[in-house]
């Protein structure tokens, strides 16, 4: 395994990069447009029950059959990237539009009367009270998003998209000898990945909320 490594090192750190890049992406583009949807389904009660139901039929559909049925949808070729990018803003739509509701409505009533009090307007409330109040749920649901994303960028090998998916297909169809060291790579890799984005969700979040750690010391 460390000899296939060190002597692919170049194409393996590219092949990192851009999962890690198709994993990240389209959570961020994703987390842009739920904000907005979240914020309408925890302000008007009667939007929430079939905003999720829409997204939960969303994130039903198999990633395989998205990512094919895109480039017809979009008009691009079925080797663009494009197609898995919008592919997985739609699965973390999906995922990301009930927490952030549900992030929001857990703010506190009287946090919001004391920021009326005070003389926040609404949209001023939502990006200086709400919002940050509901950033460790929010948070939460990016983690499993980002991670879930992890694991859906390896699909796209079968639409010939370059990512860690690669060394997948790579190893099955490899000499015998080979087979598992060129899994393995791509296994860990993988595993190593989710691990880096979860704990820089965590760290991202500890920095957005400094109010949580006073809280906790005694």
């Amino acid at each position: 395994m460390l000899s296939y490594f060190s002597d692919h090192q170049s194409e393996i750190w590219q092949l990192l990069w851009s999962h890690a890049k198709l994993s990240v992406i389209p959570v961020i583009i994703g987390l842009a447009i739920a904000l907005p949807l979240g914020w309408i389904a925890a302000r008007y009660k009667w939007v929430y029950p079939p905003l999720i139901s829409i997204a939960g039929l969303l994130y039903t559909i198999p990633s395989l059959v998205l990512f094919v049925t895109m480039p017809g949808i979009l008009g691009t070729r079925i080797l663009d990237v494009v197609n898995v990018v919008v592919a997985l803003t739609v699965y973390a739509i999906a995922l990301l539009v009930r927490v952030v509701a549900d992030g929001l409505a857990s703010v506190p009533f009287e946090a919001k009367q004391a920021a009326t009090a005070m003389g926040y307007k609404p949209l001023g409330r939502f990006f200086a009270v709400e919002l940050p109040l509901a950033v460790p749920v929010i948070a939460a649901g990016v983690r499993v998003a980002t991670v879930s994303n992890v694991s859906l960028v390896a699909v796209a090998t079968f639409i010939g998209t370059q990512q860690l998916g690669t060394l997948f297909d790579e190893g099955l169809n490899a000499a015998p000898g080979q087979q598992t060291s060129i899994l393995l790579i791509g296994i860990i890799l993988a595993v190593l990945l989710a691990l880096v984005l979860d704990f820089a969700i965590q760290f991202g979040t500890r920095a957005l909320t400094p109010w949580r750690r006073a809280v906790a010391k005694p």
